[in-house]
């Protein structure tokens, strides 16, 4: 039911700007840089990892008082 309602959106903070779930205070952080021959592989390559990541994370691992509000 979880992975059901939460959405990858994007947010913007002070010192964040990136994507995150909607549910939980998850957030991708991609530490690596951009692979690829094109532009378009590295761009294919990065959503790939982020939404593998978004689909994989557990809400509950990543609760914060301000999440819970």
């Amino acid at each position: 039911m979880e992975a059901r309602s939460r959405r990858l959106v994007w947010i913007e903070r002070q010192n964040f700007h990136g994507w995150g779930c909607s549910q939980c205070a998850w957030e991708f952080n991609s530490a690596s840089p951009p692979v690829g021959e094109s532009l378009e592989e590295m761009k294919r390559h990065y959503e790939q990892r982020r939404d593998k990541e978004f689909a994989s994370h557990v809400c509950a691992e990543h609760i914060t008082p301000q999440t819970t509000k």
